[in-house]
């Protein structure tokens, strides 16, 4: 092993020193520093070090919980890193909303760090998105808007992603997919594994078959090499090997870096309560390694403590002046958890003379094509979408032939990474719109689109929003059985910090798409796949004619379809309906002949919601009915229905009623049986008659 250059070494130990000084500071303080649960790097600050060192501003790093030494090689200063600590509102990752060692920063002069959750290994798909739309912008020639390279020399290199992850979260299911896709599709990215053989308090012998090294080998074109971590040259050595051939050769690489636990878990679960290697752990301390190391390259004892007593007083001196800080106030709380969209109001023609008549899945397609054809940050991918199927529902046809396999492509049956690699590939530049299959599959991906997506514009404190379009076709027809017809808007409508559409015709679905795309925020659309070719009887209203490309439709402007004027002598009904419901409501309306009677109200979205348009139609019509697919109860429209007797319980004749389909716990493959389950036409009508005569 060679000895570095006296100023790489230098710099190193400045960093080690404060990390350590900085987890001894905050032991001695615990009283004060407590009142928010922590973790430290103590024990791990040489490998992270030497990764900081030698990242540079166009590359976007992925911490985790316990990289305070990694941030501070980025150039962050303890008194940044406090104010998180601490919960002050200037804390610069997150305005004190998050936890310590939980970044986001878009510094110029920095590397990039999108937002980053506590859900362990979690990171590692939005990391492998980043590094995914690394490579698609140069496959495309594009720059990284949310780069400035400072020069010419740093430009000439080519940005890298890295993620990092302790060694328990190697054991997730996710941490799979991420691997699978960098190794599949060779992407510039490390994963540096930070192996201390603990998880809380269990150790590795007890939850792995194997350490992030072995297990990397049975992901083939991801070469992965294991390093003493605590010893900061061998590990600056290794890193540099491996940073360069990543900026050259554009693939893979897994360091695994042996380290020590040498604080508690976190400042919560205490090492004493369960550790029984302490002594074991405290002989390969990285400080003393890094001490013989600055001897033996011509520093003095003296030279050493001279820099500590600076690093000492530098630190007590951060730490007085974040205990003073201000605090976030009340007003604070109700900030960045959107970017303002730009698509406020409905422009352009709806229905431009001559435009042909066509089926809503037509809609949809012609709406990416014009974007991928106007924007080349516009990509689509999922499963099945590439060129030789075009979708499951023909949904993407003839777009991987058009705009080619780069950005039009499948994945593998990964919802997790289709949902979750958005935040990378947005946090890159880029405008994702990806897809599950069915509304059935969404499952795997709600870890991603709850944990990751929906939460890194308010946690990051509107530095990092994620823009994206996620597709998922929805609802039930023609016998598609219990794993192809389920609705799931409840679920996703719990999901704070995402918008929601749920379009009930081919107009609105384009015009909204337009809109989701424009708008920097994450966009859940629900396109009931009964209404995609109009083939189920009495939803010919859902064929539109073809929009101009310039139409947009935006967010929480719901549509009164079939209004009406308030009646003296006659009972009226205002029908709240969106999807496949508007088309039972207004077919029930037609066979009841009482169009001037039933007020029909197409929400259009979900997210936002026009309670206004709602609660002015209630108040006018006196009795209300709130039609679904979903089971009603505990549903979404249940709770609407709950928001309408609220608002207008001095204006109604009736409850607000809800028809929903039968609460069981799914839909069954018989068609008689599943004819049975969901509302329909004549299911509303009845509901209707009953609440007119209420």
């Amino acid at each position: 092993m060679s000895i570095l250059d006296k100023s790489i070494l230098r710099k190193a130990f400045l960093n080690i020193c404060t990390a350590k000084t900085m987890a001894e500071l905050y032991e001695a303080n615990f009283k004060q520093v407590s009142k928010y649960v922590h973790a430290t790097s103590r024990g791990h600050e040489a490998i992270q070090t030497a990764l900081g060192m030698q990242l540079l501003p166009q590359d976007y790093a992925f911490p985790y919980y316990r990289d305070d030494a990694m941030l501070l090689s980025f150039g962050l200063k303890p008194y940044d890193l406090m104010l998180q600590l601490l919960a002050k509102k200037e804390d610069p990752f997150s305005g004190g909303r998050t936890y310590y060692s939980h970044p986001s920063l878009k510094d110029a002069d920095k590397p990039k760090i999108p937002h980053q959750s506590s859900a362990t290994g979690m990171q590692a798909i939005p990391a492998t998105g980043a590094a995914m739309g690394m490579q698609y912008l140069e496959q495309q020639g594009i720059a990284n808007s949310n780069v400035i390279q400072s020069t010419i020399q740093e430009t000439q290199k080519k940005p890298i992603t890295v993620c990092s992850l302790g060694d328990a979260s190697v054991t997730e299911g996710e941490i799979a997919e991420a691997f699978q896709m960098a190794a599949l599709k060779q992407m510039p990215i490390l994963y540096l594994v930070q192996d201390n053989g603990w998880d809380i308090s269990a150790n590795a012998a007890e939850t792995r078959a194997q350490n992030a090294y072995e297990y990397a080998k049975g992901f083939h074109g991801l070469e992965a090499i294991t390093i003493d971590g605590a010893n900061f040259t061998e590990s600056y050595e290794a890193l540099e090997t491996v940073i360069k051939t990543i900026r050259k050769e554009r693939r893979p690489f897994l360091v695994h870096a042996r380290v020590p636990l040498l604080n508690h878990h976190t400042s919560g679960v205490r090492m004493e309560w369960y550790r029984d290697d302490l002594e074991e752990a405290k002989s390969r301390d990285p400080y003393p390694v890094i001490i013989q190391q600055m001897l033996a390259a011509g520093f003095t004892k003296d030279d050493i403590k001279t820099m500590e007593g600076t690093v000492k007083e530098t630190v007590q001196s951060d730490f007085q002046k974040a205990l003073l800080a201000e605090d976030p106030k009340p007003e604070d709380l109700f900030t960045n958890d959107f970017v303002p969209t730009p698509i406020t109001e409905e422009k352009g023609e709806r229905t431009p003379k001559g435009a042909d008549k066509v089926v809503m899945v037509d809609c949809a397609l012609f709406a990416v094509e014009e974007l991928m054809k106007k924007h080349k940050a516009c990509l689509l991918y999922g499963q099945d979408v590439g060129g030789r199927l075009g979708g499951v529902f023909r949904e993407a046809a003839t777009l991987a032939q058009k705009f080619g396999d780069d950005r039009v492509f499948n994945t593998p049956i990964q919802e997790a990474f289709i949902v979750g690699s958005t935040v990378g590939m947005s946090a890159v530049g880029l405008k994702p719109i990806v897809e599950v299959q069915f509304a059935d599959y969404i499952w795997p991906g709600l870890n991603q689109l709850f944990t990751e997506v929906s939460r890194s514009c308010y946690l990051s404190n509107g530095k990092w929003p994620v823009s994206m379009i996620l597709r998922v076709p929805i609802g039930a027809y023609g016998s598609g059985g219990p794993y192809h017809s389920s609705s799931v808007e409840s679920v996703i409508t719990n999901i704070r910090g995402i918008k929601i559409a749920y379009p009930s015709n081919g107009a609105d679905l384009k015009g909204l798409m337009k809109a989701a795309y424009y708008d920097p925020n994450p966009v859940v659309i629900l396109e009931h796949k009964g209404l995609y070719w109009s083939k189920v009887p009495g939803t010919q209203g859902a064929t539109s004619v073809e929009p101009a490309e310039d139409y947009v439709l935006p967010f929480g402007k719901a549509w009164v379809l079939q209004e009406i004027w308030k009646q003296e002598n006659m009972e009226t009904v205002t029908i709240v309906a969106y999807g496949m419901g508007v088309h039972w409501a207004m077919n029930a309306s037609e066979v009841l002949g009482m169009q001037d009677q039933i007020e029909v109200i197409d929400l259009r979205t979900l997210f936002p919601l026009d309670e206004e348009t709602i609660m002015k139609s209630v108040k006018k019509t006196g009795k209300c009915l709130v039609v679904t697919e979903e089971p009603s109860n505990n549903s979404f429209a249940r709770a609407l229905s709950g928001k309408i007797q609220e608002e207008c319980f001095k204006f109604l004749d009736a409850p607000v009623m809800t028809i929903g389909s039968e609460n069981m716990p799914a839909i069954p493959l018989n068609s008689t049986l599943e004819e049975t389950m969901i509302p329909s036409t004549e299911k509303v009508k009845i509901k209707i008659n009953e609440l007119l005569n209420y």
